[in-house]
């Protein structure tokens, strides 16, 4: 009997719902698994590069002005005073902060009127599963996929504020060391390009994270307006503070089969995770959705009698985006680490850097024109 789905999502986040979405158009009948509770408002908000808006946009979901602000200004500080400073090449800005509870409820809402999606609450039984449950896949466990993992000794502390001033599209980030520990604080601008709130992303020492988890409102707003130096006035919180740990991880095999024949493919978290420095986290698994999609789509031309479990079809899938992850791997966890090391040489060193970096005007063009894609 024929399956009553090609492939089967388990796992609707932005990475599950945006890859549905995309295989449904190429009349692929999907099977969307949710087993993930409800939980309460999620205060998080992703930056957004330009490939993963156009991805967005062909799938008609990109958020509304207010609910996409443009980044027009990266201002970044060392831990002893030194500043990058990265400004948009042009008025469409150099990333774009995404409200994540917006951005779900769009995709959700476009799935409503996709036939080909069925929202399933169990797994169902289809050519390919695709994983994208997050990093504590329990089905990649399941499958025997071998993932390794390099835990950071920091938490990450998320909430949203409320600034006194105006941003004017500017994202700030500071590196610090207290007490001989690493710290580092993002501000990312929110509603709209001449709104009043941001997102923080601030990465600590589990202790130092607990600590802010557990402090009173106003206690916790000023350590936050101290650790940001005024550069947005006041900060009021607006959320609960969620935290998580972080770590780097990857999947050492990220395709496979059964003992059925039916194939699996990792995508999202459940593939790898980064340090969030850099703001690349969500990015990397719309870059999964886009070249599965494509790998899947060359079906209807030269690989047409290839069927979706086919081997190399996801042998293909696997070693294009690992070759493109090598290098966000390499650089996220180099910059962490650099930043972390407590020796005065590695201070200097990281001061040097900076400081020429913010010198060398075609390396930063160059490395801005990589960020947006």
């Amino acid at each position: 009997m024929k399956a009553a789905f090609d492939v089967c999502i388990r796992g609707a986040g932005v990475v599950g719902q945006s890859l549905a979405l995309q295989l449904a158009g190429l009349r692929l009948r999907v099977g969307l698994v949710d087993t993930t509770p409800k939980a309460a408002h999620d205060v998080r908000a992703f930056a957004l590069n330009a490939a993963s808006k156009t991805l967005l946009q062909s799938l008609r979901c990109w958020p509304s002005a207010e609910h996409a602000t443009p980044v027009q200004c990266m201002r970044v500080w060392g831990d002893g005073g030194a500043q990058v400073q990265l400004s948009a090449p042009t008025t469409e800005g150099l990333s774009w902060i995404v409200d994540v509870p917006v951005l779900q409820a769009q995709l959700a809402q476009a799935i409503q009127y996709q036939p080909l999606i069925t929202m399933l609450s169990e797994p169902c039984n289809a050519s390919l599963t695709v994983v994208c449950e997050g990093r504590n896949s329990a089905t990649r466990a399941h499958m025997g996929a071998a993932h390794e993992f390099l835990p950071y000794d920091q938490h990450a502390v998320a909430a949203r504020v409320q600034c006194s001033v105006h941003h004017h599209g500017q994202a700030f980030q500071w590196f610090n060391h207290e007490n001989g520990e690493l710290d580092i604080l993002a501000l990312l601008p929110m509603g709209g390009a001449s709104g009043q709130q941001a997102a923080l992303v601030w990465s600590l020492s589990p202790a130092r994270a607990a600590q802010l988890q557990a402090m009173p409102v106003a206690e916790f707003e000023q350590a936050l307006h101290h650790a940001s130096h005024d550069q947005l006035g006041a900060l009021s919180l607006t959320s609960e503070r969620r935290s998580w740990p972080l770590l780097m991880a990857r999947a050492v095999q990220w395709c496979g089969h059964d003992s059925d024949g039916n194939a699996w493919v990792l995508a999202g978290d459940a593939a790898h995770s980064v340090h969030p420095l850099a703001g690349l986290g969500l990015n990397l698994g719309l870059a999964d959705v886009q070249a599965l999609h494509d790998v899947l789509q060359s079906r209807q031309g030269i690989n047409h009698w290839r069927p979706l479990s086919d081997r190399h079809l996801l042998r293909q899938y696997e070693r294009q985006r690992k070759a493109g992850m090598w290098p966000t791997w390499v650089a996220c966890d180099g910059l962490q680490r650099l930043f972390a090391h407590p020796h005065s040489l590695a201070k200097d060193l990281r001061q040097w850097g900076m400081k020429n970096f913010d010198t060398i005007t075609p390396l930063k063009q160059w490395v801005i024109q990589q960020a947006m894609q």
